[in-house]
């Protein structure tokens, strides 16, 4: 390429970016800010985006239940409660959910865990000593575990997604 025309499109280019970083009014001190949003490239949802479905869908199975409220994957699953809610909202025969008292904490972890593992074997990757002797689980944990009983329930075929739909 003749040096006049790679200077040419320098210049061209450097033209370019001034104008789409100061908006065209060639002044610096008016700089256009375009934003730039990440995308779910492709329709293919990122961590944070997975993470709130689940979150969501937990919120949805379990929105009627008393004592329980979803708001995150650590404090509002602290009682076993929520636990229980969500394996009761798919097992109501497995146990009488309105007898549970969320300041029972071990009896209600260890039967929410015990009943996914029964039904959908789902593995107890939390322990209930673990879950008792915390006042807040580690959100890293309570969402893996709940991937686990989620994917259980999709392989028994109680839980539709867009795959198996």
């Amino acid at each position: 390429m003749p040096k006049s025309s790679s200077l040419q499109a320098r210049k061209a280019m450097m033209e370019k970016l001034d104008k789409d970083v100061t908006g065209g009014s060639g002044n610096p001190a008016v700089v256009k800010i375009n934003r730039v949003q990440r995308s779910t490239s492709f329709g293919v949802p990122n961590a944070n985006t997975i993470k709130q479905m689940l979150l969501d869908w937990c919120r949805a199975k379990t929105r009627s239940y008393e004592h329980v409220d979803i708001q995150n994957f650590s404090s509002s699953w602290s009682n076993g409660m929520a636990f229980c809610a969500l394996v009761h909202h798919f097992f109501p025969e497995a146990f009488d959910y309105s007898s549970l008292n969320p300041s029972d904490r071990r009896h209600n972890f260890d039967l929410a865990f015990s009943t996914a593992e029964r039904m959908v074997d789902c593995p107890q990757l939390l322990d209930v000593d673990d879950m008792v002797k915390m006042r807040e689980p580690d959100w890293k944990c309570v969402y893996t575990y709940l991937q686990e009983f989620y994917r259980g329930l999709v392989t028994k075929g109680l839980v539709k997604t867009r795959n198996n739909s």
